[in-house]
């Protein structure tokens, strides 16, 4: 089978798992290079190559290090990769980035230059909807039309309220673990609140919000620091959810919820405080 056939079948295939990872290609090489342009190689998150080929130790070990760094922020990186004498002459020292392109020294007898595009390839941000209130309904119709995977988590027959829902779970038993950023919104409406919002907080998330007054929220929290939730996890919950936009209506409030959200992922905010208004 063609190799370019396996790297597109194993794309295929950890994107559906949700896996992330990075795709390393090159783009262009000059003089003698162990791999020519076009040349592709997958690389998981744990920096190990599961398919393809990039070329030997020369750029091996800056263009794994540019894939971590590349899944953990989301951002692409152009290396490249030249000898010595080459960088020399423009005045660039090995490590340095300059327009955007991150320059390492060839060490290789071959002495070519190489230039590689790292690009990482991410499972969809997902939000994750506890309760099927009016809110939660607008925030998970909303959500979807702009890119995030939406889990339903709401008792049997309430399930029905997300017929266009990415994935629905029964109840509140979150998975722990999952890959790509999640956001956890609880939007119970007084059916469940402390159950869903315990079991939001047992699991790791990138934000964690309760759609209720602040007066609410903060019963909630004494009852389940009772229950022995961590502080830290109690204190990362963001409550009331969403900016403070003077919204009044579900979807407004789904917007300021998704706002809220929005800057939390692009880095506007930090991870369980609320964005400076």
């Amino acid at each position: 089978m063609d190799p370019a056939t396996d790297i597109l079948e194993l794309i295929s295939t950890m994107k559906q798992k949700g896996e992330a990872f990075a795709l390393a290609t090159v783009v262009r090489t000059v003089a003698a290079t162990a791999a020519k342009a076009g040349a592709k190689a997958i690389i998981r998150a744990d920096g190990t190559i599961s398919e393809g080929w990039i070329g030997g130790g020369c750029a091996r070990a800056a263009v794994l290090k540019a894939a971590r760094e590349a899944i953990a922020d989301g951002r692409s990186r152009l290396v490249s990769v030249q000898p010595p004498d080459v960088l020399q002459e423009q005045g660039i020292a090995a490590g340095d980035e300059q327009g955007g392109i991150r320059f390492v020294k060839n060490m290789c007898p071959s002495q070519g230059t190489m230039d590689v595009f790292v690009e990482p390839v991410l499972p969809r941000p997902q939000i994750v909807v506890c309760g099927s209130s009016p809110v939660a309904v607008a925030l998970a119709e909303l959500g979807r039309r702009i890119g995030f995977a939406i889990t339903a988590c709401v008792p049997a027959g309430e399930q029905s309220a997300f017929a266009d829902a990415d994935r629905r779970i029964e109840g509140y038993a979150l998975p722990v673990d999952e890959a790509g950023a999640r956001f956890i919104v609880v939007s119970t409406q007084g059916r469940g609140d402390e159950a869903a919002l315990q079991a939001a907080l047992a699991v790791d998330a990138d934000y964690v919000a309760f759609v209720g007054s602040r007066k609410k929220a903060d019963a909630l929290r004494r009852r389940l620091a009772e229950r022995g939730v961590a502080p830290e996890r109690l204190a990362s919950l963001k409550a009331p959810a969403g900016l403070d936009l003077g919204a009044i209506t579900p979807d407004e409030i789904a917007v300021s919820i998704l706002a809220e959200i929005v800057a939390v992922r692009r880095g506007k905010a930090e991870r369980g405080a609320a964005p400076a208004s």
